[in-house]
């Protein structure tokens, strides 16, 4: 019940909280946007008005120029702009205009701006060009001895074309001349309402003796205008600047205001259309907010309940940058340092329970590494000690030295075994540090096979070392050379007479493979995994016929393990392989 509760608390607020806030949105838009839509647009045409004032007064501006900059302007700020005198005559030229020349020399405008309003289709299809004939009818704006003097054309003719415009009969003036230039807005730049402005000039001037007092005065003067025509809403902004000769000019413009106002009418309508749909997406957010903000909370209450039943393996904690996701944190750490203690004491109680077993296995150990080293120092010290007897007694002359030489041969053989026991301890104990450098295994393989020259002779035995693009390997030389005696001894050892050994040295990418084989006797299957472990033979019997203390495999693995090798050794056909990756 308290889930749903908190809920149902938050979608009734989230619910008034959003509707407040569009109701806000909608009253704002109907009671003020209007307002400030015009004071953000009269503002910006101020701003800009006044610099291009500036740079007017400032730059020595042509013709030209000047009708490009009220282009701009015009195109930048969406409004209509004319530069006057006090009188109402204007200064600049019309921005879309034809200036022709007359068979005298004499240059006329021609001003295209309301005549754009109806003609504009025409015109442009007309393609008129530079140097192309043309004749006008239109109304003069000036007297006829002004140059260049303004013309309102009524029709426009081009030679070899059709006339675009009515031909009046009466009160009109006839021009004609070759275009010198021309300047025709595009589709971006022109307005319809361009005609607009001279309705306003035509409202406005002549100016009142107050007006012109206020623009000598440099008072720039703001009013809205109403079209009497159109009635479009505009706003008439009139800028006064001095010129350096003491001229007041007048910056006019008409910026409509009617586009916003009917966006308004219609934005109206849609905002109540919207709000139908408004209320129901009101009402599905505030549902899924509210449940977006207890669902932590249910999840956090879930993971309490678990950790009340010591069940402390629940889900992550929740994923969110605020105090929720804070104490949810906080109880996923907790959760996960109990679970790791409980799992810390059982591992501690499994552990305990190998360690005993690992203690027993390694009693056992020992109970058969000293019986094993004290069966391997039982015989040698049994023939020493029968055949010193026999010295003792006084054998004959002709035995002495036979005995002398055998209590010397099994003293070396003592000496031997006792010597890898001791190397076999310090590998186990992990004090040795190895000594590594860069060397090739095979120039070790071929010293280790000259100090074992005269086994292989007595069996008749060949090496045979076939290296393979060989890398040199980085390793303790000493010990690999003790792992290569072992190896080497050991195969010799259980090699058929007469037969051939064989050591392969290949180098890959990373790694370079060793691997000895030898002729002779396999090794049961099952015993492949224990020739590594200490005393161990091969014969069942394990004698020592053959000569070895069953040591050598077991230090070749330590120092194996040392240098963190890969090993194994497998029966081949007719024989045993064993395999060594080292690093390269």
């Amino acid at each position: 019940m308290r889930r749903r509760g908190i809920t149902f608390k938050l979608f009734v607020m989230t619910v008034i909280f959003f509707l407040c806030f569009y109701g806000m949105v909608i009253l704002s838009q109907l009671l003020l946007f209007d307002n400030f839509y015009q004071k953000q647009k009269e503002h910006r045409v101020e701003k800009h008005l006044k610099s291009f004032a500036a740079r007017y007064i400032s730059e020595p501006w042509g013709s030209t120029r000047t009708s490009q900059e009220l282009v701009r302007f015009m195109l930048r700020n969406k409004t209509q702009m004319v530069i006057l005198k006090l009188d109402g005559k204007m200064h600049s030229e019309d921005p879309f205009h034809i200036k022709l020349i007359d068979d005298d020399g004499k240059s006329m405008i021609v001003s295209l701006s309301l005549f754009m309003n109806q003609y504009g289709d025409a015109l442009r299809a007309a393609n008129i060009k530079v140097d192309d004939q043309l004749s006008v009818e239109g109304e003069l704006l000036e007297e006829a001895s002004s140059s260049p003097f303004i013309l309102y054309p009524i029709s426009i003719t081009k030679k070899g074309s059709g006339t675009i415009g009515e031909t009046e009969e009466t009160g009109t003036i006839h021009a004609s001349g070759t275009v010198a230039e021309i300047v025709l807005p595009d589709m971006k730049i022109w307005n319809p309402r361009q005609g607009i402005l001279f309705e306003a000039l035509e409202e406005w001037f002549p100016l009142t003796p107050a007006q012109i007092d206020d623009f000598k005065n440099l008072k720039m003067q703001k009013q809205d205008w109403i079209a009497p025509w159109s009635g479009s809403r505009n706003s008439v902004i009139i800028m006064p600047l001095k010129q350096s000769s003491g001229e007041i000019e007048l910056l006019f413009t008409v910026t409509s205001l009617q586009e916003v106002k009917d966006s308004n009418e219609a934005l109206r309508w849609f905002f109540l259309y919207l709000g139908i749909g408004g209320i129901v997406l009101i009402l599905v957010l505030s549902l899924f907010f509210s449940k977006m903000v207890t669902r932590p909370l249910i999840k956090l209450n879930n993971i309490a309940k678990r950790m009340v039943s010591l069940d402390f393996t629940g889900d992550t904690s929740i994923r969110q940058k605020d105090e929720l996701g804070s104490l949810s944190n906080s109880m996923f750490t907790l959760s996960l340092s109990l679970d790791s203690a409980l799992r810390e004491l059982r591992e501690a109680n499994q552990q305990l329970v190998e360690d005993m077993e690992q203690k027993q296995r390694m009693e056992i150990m020992q109970q058969d590494f000293f019986a094993n080293a004290s069966h391997e120092l039982k015989t040698p010290l049994s023939i020493i000690k029968g055949f010193a007897e026999g010295l003792e007694d006084g054998v004959s002359a002709g035995k002495q030295d036979h005995y002398i030489k055998v209590i010397i041969e099994e003293a070396d053989k003592m000496e031997f075994l006792v010597k890898n026991m001791l190397d076999l301890a310090r590998l186990e104990s992990g004090t040795i540090k190895l000594r590594k450098s860069s060397f090739m295994l095979s120039e070790l393989t071929e010293k280790v096979t000259d100090k074992l020259v005269h086994l292989l002779s007595e069996k008749h035995l060949e090496v045979i070392i076939i290296p393979a693009n060989e890398l040199p390997i980085y390793a303790d030389a000493n010990w690999i050379e003790q792992v290569m005696l072992n190896f080497m001894t050991n195969a010799i050892r259980h090699a058929e007479e007469r037969s051939s050994i064989t050591v392969n040295i290949e180098s890959h990418a990373q790694t370079i493979v060793f691997t000895i084989q030898n002729i002779g006797e396999s090794i049961p299957e099952d015993q492949l995994e224990q020739i590594w472990e200490r005393f161990y033979r091969s014969e069942p019997s394990r004698s020592r016929m053959t000569g070895g203390t069953g040591l050598g495999l077991s230090i070749a693995k330590r120092i194996l393990d040392m240098h963190a090798c890969l090993y194994k050794v497998k029966n081949t056909e007719n024989g045993v392989s064993f395999t060594v990756t080292f690093e390269g």
